[in-house]
């Protein structure tokens, strides 16, 4: 089971801070960011808007990920909402 963390206004778009998962959904193994990004953005239109690739960033374990990164059990994955600032 891995945890996934929600923040800023990401948080209360989902309308939820924290999420466990695991990592296999039916028959298929959840092995990468891109693989949960697609996943997670099954849940509804809501979640389809705010988690496409470019409207969130990604982090495992605390270290900022990519789409290739590789997921396991026990990881902490966090998605957040871009940083601007000036």
């Amino acid at each position: 089971m891995v945890t996934i963390l929600f923040f800023g206004q990401l948080k209360e778009r989902l309308d939820t801070s924290r999420l466990p998962l695991e990592l296999v959904a039916g028959s298929k193994c959840l092995d990468s960011v891109a693989e949960l990004r697609i996943f997670l953005q099954t849940k509804g239109d809501v979640w389809k808007e705010n988690l496409a690739y470019g409207s969130a960033l990604v982090a495992v374990n605390q270290q900022m990920a990519t789409e290739d990164t590789p997921i396991k059990e026990s990881d902490e994955i966090a998605f957040f909402p871009p940083v601007t600032g000036g």
